[in-house]
């Protein structure tokens, strides 16, 4: 297996990884507004999540910032709550043609969780001659798990809003409210305190 099929499939699997599936209740939390057919807000979504995360995870991997990790752990969870609240209070993405506030927590908390990939990455890095490779790879495997995550997540409120007629609404509402409380469990968990 080759350096960069080995750190593509770490990507995938650091993302798709139970025992650290706060990733993944964030994708989750910001794709919970929307169903398939609002699969060009969806694109724009993961696009933005892409940036944010890609940036500090190349600066922080590149040693060029360096932020507690506490600070992270606990910040991640607070990105998961802030994206469940605002879906409860708004559970439809706004039928107007401007920027909506998922696209900029999707950009900005990316930036969070990009930090939090770091770590990971730089300890599997070890002493590598270059990290260019790997760090492409990595993250190339993180978007792939996370494309994973957020067609479950459309396709199963597809299913049970066009199909079983549960209201779009309740959907959301139901989702957030869900993940927030596991959001809210992961804060108070943390070594913040």
């Amino acid at each position: 297996m080759g350096q960069f099929q080995l750190y593509f499939q770490l990507g995938i699997q650091h993302i798709l990884d139970l025992k650290g599936f706060d990733h993944i209740l964030f994708v989750v939390a910001l794709c919970a507004i929307y169903v398939t057919r609002d699969w060009k807000k969806i694109l724009i979504l993961v696009t933005a999540f892409t940036i944010g995360h890609s940036i500090t995870l190349a600066l922080a991997t590149l040693k060029l910032v360096k932020v507690n990790s506490d600070w992270i752990e606990f910040l991640i969870p607070v990105t998961i709550a802030v994206t469940a609240v605002s879906n409860i209070f708004s559970p439809k993405p706004s039928s107007g043609r401007g920027i909506q506030i998922n696209y900029v927590f999707a950009l900005f908390f990316g930036l969070i969780h990009g930090l939090g990939f770091s770590n990971y990455l730089r300890s599997l890095l070890g002493k590598e001659a270059s990290i260019f490779q790997p760090l492409l790879a990595f993250n190339l495997g993180l978007e792939v798990g996370q494309l994973v995550i957020v067609t479950i997540t459309v396709v199963v409120a597809g299913l049970l809003v066009g199909l079983v007629g549960v209201n779009r609404k309740d959907w959301a509402l139901v989702i957030s409210s869900i993940v927030l409380g596991m959001a809210v469990m992961m804060m108070i968990d943390t070594k913040f305190w």
